[in-house]
């Protein structure tokens, strides 16, 4: 791969970081704190919160079994998306490739920062070559973005085509593994350094049950992460936030349950699916939703959204021509779905 400082943008990598109260005093000592200009009443609001999130990394590391300091932890793994654009992206000048479909925020990402993306269609079976992904890079592509188990398909890429992409490629492979936690597959996690040009995504909102607090981790070499650091807003993770990912991390075992539980529920709802008249096609799923194709997912959809049951419609989606993107409920959510469609006519 290219050095680091090949990869970053030239202003990026001479840039000076802001330097907040909190990162120029980081002991828990103190008692009377008059640096930072905060509101002495209203403890513990009042105070800014730790913004290297130390405490809460070395909680994550314990669980992921990786070094704190290749931990970066964010407003969702959207911040994260963005940040990898404005440390290592020429904006007007590199660019980006990226399967297609996937999560559309890597896209948003990319036009906001003005970076070119490029797009590779996968195959009928939703898998992707990695020929195909090099074939589609030149010397300006910065980043290759990879989502596995992919949205909306919800299927894991083919493991030897993500290491034949990881050992060939010379800019940073980003992989989303956002829900890996329903997938059989291994993360690539033990593999960070074998490969230091892998950048893994995941996530609190998904087998977490997290979504609301906005918890988004990246992990990558010691290197890339302080890049990422260098960069991000002071404060970017609320101390609420912090304190509410530590609670279930000390709870890890009832995210092990609801993991086990969604996947027999996963099961459940595709084998009652492939026996609906409205349903053509149950494409197999790694996640916690799956893909169907549907006799009209339009009408589909209008008719769930009628009985108040919200699913999502992926019809206009590469690929996805009348599929519908349904997440596993409870079964008494599950079941709710199921007596509608089996009463769509």
């Amino acid at each position: 791969m290219k050095t680091l400082q090949e990869l970053t943008r030239p202003n990026i990598w001479m840039l000076k970081p802001y330097s907040s109260a909190r990162d120029e005093y980081k002991g828990a000592a103190a008692s009377v704190f008059l640096d930072a200009n905060e509101n002495p009443y209203n403890l513990p609001y009042n105070r800014y919160p730790d913004p290297m999130q130390r405490e809460l990394k070395e909680e994550l590391g314990k669980i992921k079994k990786v070094d704190p300091e290749s931990v970066f932890l964010g407003n969702g793994s959207d911040e994260a998306i963005d940040l990898l654009f404005r440390a290592f992206c020429e904006p007007g000048k590199d660019n980006v490739v990226a399967i297609d479909p996937t999560y559309g925020m890597y896209q948003v990402c990319a036009d906001v920062n003005n970076v070119e993306y490029r797009k590779v269609l996968l195959d009928e079976r939703f898998q992707f070559s990695a020929d195909r992904l090099l074939e589609a890079t030149d010397d300006s592509t910065k980043l290759v973005f990879l989502c596995s188990p992919n949205n909306p398909t919800g299927n894991d890429l083919l493991r030897p085509e993500i290491e034949k992409l990881l050992g060939t490629f010379q800019g940073l492979i980003v992989l989303d593994e956002a829900y890996n936690d329903f997938s059989e597959a291994p993360s690539f996690l033990s593999e960070l350094d074998k490969y230091p040009n892998l950048v893994l995504l995941q996530t609190f909102s998904k087998a977490w049950g997290c979504a609301a607090i906005r918890l988004g981790m990246a992990f990558a070499s010691k290197a890339v992460i302080g890049v990422l650091n260098k960069i991000k807003y002071p404060y970017n993770v609320n101390q609420l936030t912090q304190r509410q990912a530590i609670e279930m991390l000390h709870n890890y075992d009832e995210i092990e349950r609801w993991v086990s539980t969604l996947k027999e529920e996963r099961k459940y709802l595709e084998t009652a699916f492939v026996t609906l008249p409205c349903v053509l096609e149950v494409f197999p799923s790694d996640a916690n939703f799956f893909l169907a194709r549907m006799t009209d997912a339009v009408r589909i959809y209008d008719y769930l959204v009628s009985e108040g049951i919200i699913v999502r419609n992926r019809h206009n989606i590469s690929l996805c021509r009348n599929c519908l993107r349904v997440t596993v409920g409870t079964r008494p959510e599950n079941e709710r779905l199921l007596e509608a469609l089996r009463l769509y006519k």
